[in-house]
């Protein structure tokens, strides 16, 4: 596949694995390539293009570098350079273009740029001169096969052309390179890869074929090839028992082979192995990447540390840098348990809070005077203490803000102390077991939703448990269609959390069968709703039936033309005849009509809930590839099922007096005198609603699928590499889906809190993304929830009028 880098294997250089560390994406992985160091992960707010804090490369050290490649990756290393010594030639980044007939042609431009370079310089004096000096870099940053890979997958015949080209490519350049410098044998070359690629086309995780690339380095100061004529044992299990090279530690090697210093930031290893030095050289090689690791100890200790005497034994440096990267990890991390301990009291006095104040609202109690200035005086000493030892440890000021804000919090708590004094002397009369089951089970079915955070099929179980709900609540004989259709609806919801979140391949009949399915549901309403209609309606209601007919009917076109574009798009791109302009303006005004077309529809409750899901359906349709697509129907279809059974089991109660769901109108004014105190079961309906929060989150996995970069989702709305507008199209395909506020602001707390500890700060794009996502929702969700019941009010009470009908007078 490659047989010119690989006569090189056999003949001339040292050949071996490089170990990406995950994410395994392009920015962190050039970093780590060039810099020596892991980026921290901020740097994916900028779009992997700007640079959070400027840093050393091997670039900034060497005398000149020319870089030829994408626009996305090379002109970071020349803002981090000190001085104009850094020139990059980079294509347009319309060019990154996923529909692309040939993406090879990236590759192609970057190979000529180089030949057209050395073909100047032998009519340019002061170009020849300054290619002619030592220290000297050469970068190309090849895209081609990346691009082809995320577009056709690999082993595809564009994957394997494209390798080809590449190897080609390399033979023709060190045939000009070593021509240009009259085979002088003082260039060394390096050939290795940021990060690898699954078999379905994607990269940020830490598969080995995601981590594993290979590295091949030959030319002036390399080993060469040591041939050995008996044969040998080899197991390819990932290549176990490999001597891995760490990709941090490829900058040390090309800072040696060019003589240039190893980068200031760099926590990367020289290999010693590709190395063919005096063994003085070596060590003094290996002394100096011991010092400059051992300084970067030194500077984040804001001290001096230690004054070493560090012999030229090579194994005492290796220890020693591994124990000053031990060292920076430590007071990386040296005020996290201070800072996590202010979070948690926060969590805790917030959670507090909540329960108060539905006590306060919903309970009789008798009430007593409160200890106000007491509790005044306390938090006040509190603030102070807080405030002093701060300042004496010259904290930041971010400090004060986790450390002060729990105290407002407990404040308002203890301040409402009498309220918990009445509880406690009326709890002999409260059904107390009652309550501790209810909040026993809500407890577990909280952390039944933390763990499905993790593992997906935590969901199918929960939703399992609730499928039982009507025959063990009694709802049943009451309501059987009902409760069979609730029954059904749960294990068909419950499917989903079993499908593969990543890897799988696209199969768009799916997505027209989803299509087909809203389109039948849709179908099946209009149907029921002519059967329920009065004989004879007047003339007024006949105008608004026709008008929601028409409505509907006119959603129901435009969700059949969603659910073709697809199918249309990805023939179209696998013709290589590109994005259709058609396919991507249906896309565009479809997004953008999407909040706009519900509010044409009438404010009765399922006229307006049908018009939202045809509206958010069609957008969610041009987002699918798979069987995600089926996900909306099959929810929307559960939810239409528990407002009618919720219904029931609130008759059941006693609680309201019967009114047909059909006549609810979303605009109507509610009567506050009439609003009932929460009850038990409440708590019951509070988690329900959480549950499907969540599961409309992670039903189909559509975080991991955000994490673990695959553009394939969006490419009815665009087809060139744009981070922030893929990113944001995949966040906008989250499904859709008061008076339970308090109880589902208590709910979320206790998560919240649970899902602090579990943040981290290291692994791949995947592992990292994930976690904070985790507790980034379930730390909104109380927000979340106020701006949705704001939102949810906007969207389902109010009414554009585009034409009015003429008045009509009747004798």
């Amino acid at each position: 596949m490659f047989p010119d880098i690989r006569s090189v294997i056999e003949q001339r250089g040292t050949w071996g694995v490089s170990h990406t560390r995950v994410p395994t994406e392009s920015r962190p992985g050039h970093v780590a390539l060039i810099a020596g160091f892991y980026e921290d992960v901020s740097a994916v707010a900028k779009g992997w293009k700007e640079n959070p804090v400027e840093f050393d490369s091997v670039f900034n050290e060497s005398r000149h570098t020319w870089c030829w490649g994408s626009p996305d990756i090379l002109p970071m290393f020349a803002k981090g350079a000190s001085g104009d010594h850094v020139y990059t030639h980079t294509y347009p980044a319309q060019e990154e273009d996923f529909a692309s007939t040939d993406a090879s042609r990236l590759d192609s431009w970057v190979f000529n740029q180089v030949k057209s370079l050395f073909q100047s310089a032998k009519f340019n004096s002061s170009l020849k001169e300054s290619l002619l000096e030592d220290k000297n870099v050469f970068f190309l940053h090849l895209l081609g096969i990346d691009t082809n890979g995320h577009a056709h997958r690999p082993m595809s015949q564009e994957y394997l052309e494209n390798i080809a080209l590449v190897d080609t490519g390399v033979a023709e350049l060190v045939s000009v390179v070593e021509e240009f410098f009259g085979y002088d044998g003082r260039t060394a070359y390096v050939f290795t890869s940021d990060h690898g690629m699954t078999n379905w086309g994607s990269h940020g995780a830490g598969h080995p074929s995601e981590t594993l690339t290979p590295l091949v380095v030959w030319g002036a100061g390399v080993q060469s090839a040591h041939r050995v004529t008996e044969a040998q044992p080899y197991n390819d299990v990932y290549l176990q028992g490999a001597e891995l090279v760490l990709l941090a530690d490829i900058a040390p090697l090309m800072a040696s082979l060019i003589g240039v210093p190893i980068p200031v930031n760099s926590v990367g290893v020289l290999p010693l192995l590709y190395l063919n030095n005096s063994e003085q050289f070596k060590a003094e090689s290996m002394y100096a990447n011991a010092i400059q690791v051992l300084e970067q100890f030194k500077v984040q200790r804001h001290s001096a540390l230690l004054l070493l005497i560090i012999t030229l034994i090579i194994s005492l440096c290796r220890s020693l840098i591994s124990h000053a990267l031990e060292g920076l990890v430590y007071y990386h991390t040296y005020d996290r348990f201070f800072l996590g301990c202010s979070v948690v009291l926060g969590f805790v006095g917030w959670t507090s809070y909540v329960v108060v104040v539905i006590l306060k609202t919903h309970a009789s109690l008798n009430r007593h005077p409160s200890l106000l200035k007491q509790v005044r005086v306390l938090c006040m000493c509190v603030t102070a203490a807080i405030t002093v030892f701060l300042l004496i440890q010259r904290s930041p000021v971010t400090y004060y803000i986790y450390c002060l804000l729990p105290v407002p919090v407990w404040y308002s708590v203890l301040k409402e102390s009498a309220t918990l004094t009445d509880l406690i002397r009326s709890a002999p009369s409260l059904p107390l077991w009652k309550c501790f089951g209810y909040f026993l089970l809500v407890a577990l079915g909280i952390e039944l939703l933390v763990v499905s955070f993790f593992h997906r099929a935590m969901l199918t179980v929960g939703l399992a448990v609730l499928s039982l709900w009507p025959f063990l609540s009694g709802l049943y004989g009451k309501s059987k269609f009902r409760s069979v259709s609730w029954f059904l609806g749960c294990l068909c919801l419950a499917a989903f959390p079993l499908m593969p979140v990543v890897g799988r391949e696209p199969n768009i009949h799916l997505v027209t069968c989803a299509g087909l399915l809203t389109l039948f549901t849709s179908a099946c309403y209009l149907w029921s709703s002519g059967r329920r209609a009065p004989l004879h309606l007047s003339d007024k209601q006949q105008f608004v039936a026709q008008v929601t007919t028409v409505h509907v009917l006119s959603c129901m076109l435009h969700v059949a033309v969603c659910a073709y574009v697809p199918s249309l798009t990805h023939s179209s791109l696998q013709q290589k005849q590109g994005l259709p302009l058609l396919n991507q303006i249906i896309s565009w005004t479809t997004l953008a009509s999407s909040m706009l077309v519900p509010l044409l529809s009438s404010t009765r409750l399922f006229h307006r809930l049908l018009s939202i899901f045809l509206s958010l359906t069609a957008t969610y349709l041009l987002l699918s590839t798979g069987s995600e697509a089926l996900f909306p129907p099959v929810l929307s279809w559960l939810m239409f099922v528990w407002i009618n059974i919720e219904q029931e089991a609130m008759l059941a109660q006693g609680v309201s007096g019967r009114q047909e769901l059909s006549t609810i109108d979303f605009s109507a004014n509610i009567d506050i005198t009439k609003i009932r105190q929460l009850k038990l079961d409440d708590i019951r309906r509070s988690y329900f609603f959480v549950f499907f929060i969540i599961t409309a989150f992670f039903g189909t996995g559509n975080i991991a699928s955000i994490n673990s970069f695959d553009p394939a989702s969006v490419y009815c709305f665009l087809t060139v590499f744009n981070p922030f507008i893929m990113g944001g199209l995949m966040m906008w395909k989250v499904p859709y889906l008061n008076s339970y506020e308090s109880w589902i602001c208590t709910e979320c707390s206790f998560s919240t809190c649970h899902f602090f500890f579990l943040v981290q700060d290291y692994g791949s794009w995947l592992d990292i993304g994930t976690s904070i996502s985790h507790y980034v929702i379930v730390m909104s969700m109380t927000i979340f929830l106020m701006l949705l019941s704001v939102v949810t009010h906007i969207f389902t009470s109010q009414r554009l009028v585009l034409w009015r009908r003429t008045k009509m007078h009747f004798p």
